[in-house]
């Protein structure tokens, strides 16, 4: 139906066709993952209340006997309202907790046991942010005089009329029978949650914003709030006065006070309307329509005004309504399309933000079925629709679903072959739109309508690349469009007036804007040197970016653009328009989407990149193919068939790809159509041969679509070899899963991150890395909880698997005060045990284990409170030992320059380590000293050396100089984030131009560049 949040940052053919689209249906979906509009709406477990037992509860809240700071409440009241406006009514007359302990109450009287325990839940969750408010007497009604009462009467009637109408009907007005008003399902559910009262603080909302796409019924749920008010039907305990008003409509004059705007709204005096605004906090306003607006709100806030008599330019009086400084107390409800957010949002103060997402999938069901009435023919055009997702899922706007079935019934009439006809969403707008224009304009002369083509198409692209809805009489004269053809379009419901001071006009839906613009790119004209409107590579990686957190508004056109390029879709423009079509722009295409270019990772609400859905669109092999030809990594999130369908027909054609970064969250209907989406998805790893590394993450996938993806990767032409979860659901780590290690032989290591690693699963790894066939050589397990217990079986078992090379542990804990001899794994080459609570006593049992491995080249213990005590042990170690250690991390270990000597002892004697990380440590300049004296024998053979933020200063820069000027192995040194001040940088810069003298003859000046690049990277960071 919708989701809601809380934006936190204003705080801190040849026959005519019929032509719906003068409004939108009133249509919201419901949320597949709440039975609750409202995610973060209070008591919204008043819901769970029959009829019967709310209107018990409404009893009961009438006899509570009264306590104090709260307000009594009347029969009246409560007599209508639903779940939601009893508890906006609980909330205003008992505040702060004394809502919840009524509730609680009452619940108990109910004997509603589990409704009581979730009344305490909540309260203890809210209860730190549940600020205390002063209670306000009781709203008193304005004191009208009769004939004032009469125009407020009056001005009720108006609006039923004006509103009740539109909701009632079942036809489009005329003769268009065809077209009807699906029922509202959850208007009961939706509606008086608007204002439901949110958390963290348990208020009332001042601001709500209801955003969604073009026609999802955002100006139908504004005039279904102003029906239900006058109605008395929309929280009828608050003594509101409601008023509907449309930006362009409001922007009549060149200055006005809200005050007169209000007077004209109630066909009364001034006075009246002075009455009302003197009440603020019982007023009611939508603000609607900001996509026709022609001018921007100001940002200078000495402009707004608080005086809501004195004149100001529309412009002013808006801005000063939504950023609260005029009539701070009333209730706002604003409605947006997405990409006006950002312009208005600056503004709004704390708002509750609610999603309307359109028609869901049974309600696109219900829809059809009803439309085409005969069963077979509904089941027909269903499953044509629900086979091509990016259609269906356009069928969210409720005008596009009619849309769709219009153009679908019109074939299915002529007995043609739906695939062939439509073989891409594209091609459904292909013969709507050019089905009007031979009706209405086959009086006018071939080049005639071409022109009118061409300045459409022209005006409609200026448009969308300058992000112009609302066009004047300039914008039309630059597309060389004059009245005549402005009757036609306005005739033909492509365009619709807008209203305003001077001759306004927009595209009826946005999407016939977005469909015409693309159009433009693929018109010829012979007239012209070059014969067709180039698109350069600019205006091209404008159409398929994928920005982050934010909707690309040319998204829509790029599919449309890449549709029209499909070889069938082209001959339907050149036959239906009559106009030539040019493939200048689709070579341009290809040569710009191939180049790689870098973009922003994916978001939940944005999963798949925006060229996967242009070349799904365009539904041709070679092109799609030639494409992805270089594309060697993907990011995706899969929530939705949409995600899926395009993502398995693009990833087919990567032949290249290597790496896949993947997102799932969804549910998959065993027998529904998802589930042979995800069949399809999941048999790309069988086709791509190069595919190396699977990385799933943030995801949850139930039991049968895991089998499905384990079987896949079981398969004998994936050749997989690197598969990682993070941040997975604990259930996605099944047997199946695990069984993947020993039925794919190219599998050679596993990741595990940030994911709880079940007693079960645990065993089926141990069970399973001894299996002979088990060819595994790294396991990283990070930030997995599991057992002491678990670790040694999985250590134990680790000794059987001749395979495995590196093991990397981090944020797990192994010490529980049992010494860790298991830790012996003699083929290791890597380990990493990070920030797994090692201390001395591990430690001590750690190095016991590491006598024994002659293999191991890379330990790391960073994060570890090993302290002086235990690196003393570990470097008197390895000063007696032959090890063939070469890369040593102590990083972050609670060291101080007390246990240096032994590290500088050992570095003496030990003259295989290559690489020593002692960051994060406090070193000081004491140990860092006496670091320095192994380091300057030139026989040393360290190359890497890093001590970031060890806390030492210039005083040992000496020191350094000598280790730069004597050592001839080391290669990388890092100094950052400590004290040596800007002296002690120069002091080792003239060091090395010393040292660059020494070995220009000896041809090293690679290493010395080196050491230049290092410190001038030192300087910028001290």
């Amino acid at each position: 139906m919708c989701d809601v949040t809380s934006d936190s940052s204003s705080c801190s053919s040849s026959s005519p066709s019929p032509s719906p689209f003068s409004t939108s249906s009133p249509f919201f979906s419901p949320s597949s993952s709440s039975t609750f509009p409202f995610k973060n709406g209070v008591m919204l477990y008043l819901i769970y209340l029959s009829k019967e037992n709310l209107q018990r509860f409404k009893q009961l809240l009438l006899e509570e006997i009264p306590r104090p700071g709260s307000i009594p409440i009347t029969w009246d009241q409560v007599q209508m309202a639903r779940w939601a406006e009893v508890a906006h009514l609980l909330t205003e007359c008992f505040p702060g907790r004394l809502a919840w302990d009524v509730t609680h109450d009452i619940f108990s009287k109910m004997n509603q046991t589990e409704l009581c325990l979730r009344v305490q839940m909540e309260l203890n969750d809210i209860l730190p942010n549940l600020k205390p408010e002063t209670l306000k007497p009781r709203d008193m009604q304005v004191n009208l005089e009769e004939d004032e009462s009469g125009k407020i009467q009056e001005y009720k009637r108006r609006v039923m009329d004006e509103y009740s109408t539109l909701l009632d009907r079942t036809t489009w007005p005329g003769n268009h029978t065809d077209f009807f008003y699906q029922d509202v399902c959850r208007e009961e559910t939706f509606l008086p949650c608007l204002l439901l009262p949110r958390r963290p603080q348990g208020r009332q909302p001042k601001t709500v914003v209801l955003r969604g796409v073009a026609g999802i019924g955002k100006t139908s749920q504004a005039k279904m709030v102003m029906s239900a008010w006058a109605k008395n039907r929309f929280y009828p305990h608050k003594l509101w006065f409601a008023f509907y008003i449309h930006c362009q409509d409001s922007d009549q004059v060149d200055e006005q006070s809200f005050c007169e705007l209000i007077a004209r709204k109630l066909s009364g005096t001034q006075a009246l309307a002075s009455k009302i605004l003197s009440k603020p906090d019982q007023l009611l306003l939508l603000l609607d329509g900001f996509e026709d607006l022609t001018w921007t709100l100001t940002d200078r806030p000495e402009d707004l005004s608080e005086d809501w008599n004195r004149k100001l330019p529309w412009s002013v009086l808006l801005t000063s309504l939504l950023s609260k400084r005029m009539l701070p107390e009333a209730t706002l409800l604003i409605f947006l399309r997405f990409p006006f957010w950002k312009n208005v949002s600056p503004f709004l103060k704390c708002p509750s933000v609610i999603t309307l997402t359109g028609f869901s999938v049974p309600e696109r069901t219900r829809y059809f079925r009803t439309y085409f009435g005969n069963e077979n023919e509904a089941e027909e055009a269903l499953g044509f629709v629900m086979g091509n997702t990016i259609l269906f899922s356009m069928c969210q706007v409720p005008v596009i679903c009619w849309l769709v079935c219009y153009c679908l019934k019109q074939q299915m009439g002529r007995g043609a072959n739906l695939p062939q006809t439509y073989p891409n969403a594209t091609a459904v707008f292909v013969h709507y739109l050019s089905g009007l224009f031979p009706t209405k304009a086959k009086h006018l002369s071939q080049k005639t309508h071409q022109e009118q083509l061409k300045g459409l198409c022209s005006l409609a692209a200026e448009g969308m690349w300058e992000r112009r809805w609302v066009f004047n009489k300039t914008h039309l004269k630059l597309a060389r469009l004059d009245e005549t053809d402005v009757a036609t379009f306005l005739s033909l419901s492509i365009f619709r007036r807008v209203a305003g001071k001077e001759d306004l006009y927009a595209f009826t839906l946005l999407t016939f804007q977005e469909f015409f613009a693309a159009l433009l790119y693929v018109l010829c004209f012979p007239k012209r040197l070059r014969n067709f409107h180039a698109l350069d590579q600019f205006y091209i990686l404008r159409l398929i970016a994928h920005p982050r957190r934010k909707r690309n508004h040319l998204a829509q056109m790029a599919l449309f653009l890449f549709g029209l390029f499909n070889e069938t879709c082209t001959l339907a423009v050149e036959q239906r328009f009559g106009c030539k079509v040019s493939w200048g722009n689709k070579k341009k295409l290809l040569k710009t989407a191939s180049l790689p270019h870098e973009s922003d990772p994916p978001t939940l609400h944005h999963g798949v990149p925006q060229l996967f859905n242009c070349l799904h669109e365009i539904q041709e092999e070679a092109f799609v193919s030639q494409t992805l030809s270089d594309c060697r990594r993907a990011v995706l999130v899969v929530n939705r068939n949409k995600d899926m369908q395009v993502s398995a027909f693009c990833l087919k054609r990567c032949r290249r790809l290597q790496a896949l970064e993947l997102t799932v969250n969804l549910i998959v209907t065993k027998a529904g159509q998802s589930s042979l989406w995800w069949q399809d998805f999941c048999s790309i790893f069988k086709t791509l041969e190069n595919l190396e590394v699977l990385a799933v993450t943030h995801s949850t996938v139930d039991a049968d679509s895991l089998m499905v993806l384990s079987s896949a990767l079981t398969h004998p032409h994936c050749k997989l070899q690197k598969l990682i979860f993070r941040h997975v659901s604990p259930l996605m780590l099944n047997e199946d899963l695990i069984r993947v290690l020993v039925e794919n032989q190219h599998l050679r290591s596993l990741e595990i991150q940030a994911t709880e690693v079940r007693c079960q699963v645990m065993e089926f790894l141990c069970h399973t890395l001894k299996h002979p066939r088990c060819f595994l050589q790294c396991l990283r397990l990070e930030d997995c909880p599991f057992s002491p217990k678990n670790w040694a079986d999985l250590a134990r078992n680790l000794k059987s698997n001749i395979h495995l090379k590196t093991l990397m542990l981090r944020r797990s804990s192994l010490e529980k005060g049992e010494p860790c001899h298991h830790l012996a794994v003699a083929q290791l080459e890597r380990l990493a045990l990070e920030n797994c609570d090692l201390t001395l006593l591990s430690c001590k049992s750690l190095i016991y284990s590491l006598e024994s491995n002659k293999n191991l080249t890379h330990l790391s213990l960073a994060k570890n409170s090993l302290k002086d005590d235990g690196a003393k042990q570990l470097w008197d170690a390895l000063q007696h030992t032959r090890h063939p250690l070469q890369r040593l991390v102590l990083r972050n270990c609670a060291l101080t320059s007390d246990c240096c000597q032994n590290m500088a002892s050992a570095l003496n004697k030990n003259k295989t380590l290559r690489s020593l990380d002692l960051g994060f440590n406090s070193l000081k300049d004491d140990g860092v000293i006496m670091l320095c004296q192994p380091l300057m024998d030139p026989d040393s053979g360290l190359q890497v050396l890093e001590l970031e933020n060890c806390l030492f200063t210039s005083s040992c820069c000496e020191a350094m100089a000598s280790v730069l000027l004597s050592n001839q192995s080391l290669r990388y040194l890092d100094l950052s984030k400590n004290d040596i001040q800007c002296h002690g940088v120069r002091f080792l810069c003239e060091t090395i131009q010393k040292k660059k003298g020494k070995v220009k003859q000896t041809g090293l000046d690679s290493a010395v560049c080196s050491y230049i690049i290092s410190f001038l990277h030192i300087l910028s960071l001290s």
